[in-house]
């Protein structure tokens, strides 16, 4: 049995899948796990296929050394106006998506409730290779690999708000701590006032 990060509550519904020392870029993974964290499992879905057609983009937020603007990454809530398509690292994180919707629905989960309680991605150790240089020199070629980690969990339902009542401690009127502390206060001899 492999370690994730977090462990959900045992009473929470929930699936989980990962990828260990994935050969796809590290920075694309971590893009493409901030933005659809959160979200439901199919809008997810329905997210990365869109991107492999190239209909919708993958905004980037940190590493945005070098990455052209877009005016497609705009569409997003997210700041900034950068994005790319990151099409190798959208095709697994997609497989790794689908397969913890499908280890759901063997739980017996509800595929339509599901959404991405947590999505993190790591740096897995860089695969060395080397490249020949001018000069007789020879430089470093390395890969940056990724662990990634999917979580899904049921969305439940929400919870009525409770009546109000009457009385001292009443929802509607707040209390400073300096009201309290009034209320605390016993005044000893002097002023009965």
């Amino acid at each position: 049995m492999t370690r994730y990060s977090v462990e959900p509550d045992a009473a929470v519904p929930h699936s989980k899948s990962r990828g260990s020392h994935l050969r796809v870029h590290y920075k694309h993974c971590r893009e493409i796990a901030h933005h659809i964290k959160g979200m439901p499992a199919n809008k997810a879905s329905k997210f990365l296929e869109d991107v492999l057609a190239r209909k919708a983009i993958v905004p980037f937020t940190r590493h945005t050394g070098g990455i052209g603007r877009k005016a497609m990454a705009k569409q997003s809530k997210s700041a900034g106006d950068k994005g790319r398509w990151p099409v190798k690292a959208t095709a697994v994180v997609r497989d790794l998506l689908s397969n913890a919707i499908a280890n759901g629905e063997t739980k017996g989960l509800d595929a339509e409730k599901l959404f991405i309680s947590h999505a993190q991605v790591n740096r897995a150790p860089p695969g060395r290779r080397r490249t020949y240089r001018a000069h007789g020199r020879i430089g470093k070629y390395a890969s940056q690999p990724a662990h990634i980690e999917l979580i899904l969990s049921e969305k439940q339902e929400g919870v009525e708000k409770a009546e109000e009542d009457d009385g001292e401690g009443a929802r509607g009127k707040k209390i400073t701590k300096k009201m309290a502390a009034k209320r605390r206060f016993v005044k000893i001899g002097g002023d009965s006032a």
